[in-house]
């Protein structure tokens, strides 16, 4: 279930869990679809006759897709209000950890490890990302790494 932070908030969440999405299944379509956005057709990705042969059985989703899923993860675990935008920085200490084969399910576990001011009204925010996948019975770690994001709090009306 999504909670919702008041950006006034997010400080006293600093090393807590925040929370985890639901799971989601990873289509061929949508490795397709990834594959073509970023001319990125390997045959690991899109050939999945030639994948069956090759080492994980099976076409498995690009890396980045399965980082992409971020704000969308995200998004089910918390949103923040009080504020009238978010712009991701950066991400740092990604590894990806294990493949995550066409038709098995990932979902998102996100700690706040980070909360700073920054100038002009923002506040930078750094989320520790789990990404996870699920093949058959079997669910580990599929990447890990931070996200740094800056959220901005607007100026309160004085009329």
């Amino acid at each position: 279930m999504t909670q919702t932070i008041h950006v006034r908030d997010l400080a006293a969440q600093l090393g807590e869990p925040l929370g985890a999405s639901s799971w989601h299944e990873i289509t061929q379509k949508q490795v397709d679809l990834f594959a073509d956005a970023t001319w990125d057709h390997q045959w690991i990705h899109v050939d999945p006759e030639r994948a069956a042969a090759g080492p994980y059985g099976g076409t498995i989703a690009h890396g980045f897709l399965t980082i992409s899923l971020a704000p969308s993860l995200i998004g089910e675990v918390f949103v923040i209000d009080g504020i009238d935008m978010m712009v991701n920085q950066g991400l740092r200490e990604l590894k990806l950890r294990a493949a995550v084969p066409v038709g098995s399910r990932v979902r998102l576990s996100a700690t706040l490890t980070g909360h700073r001011p920054r100038p002009r009204g923002f506040t930078e925010l750094v989320l520790g990302l789990v990404y996870e996948v699920e093949t058959g019975d079997k669910v580990q770690k599929a990447a890990t790494g931070e996200i740094v994001l800056l959220v901005h709090e607007p100026e309160e009306s004085t009329a």
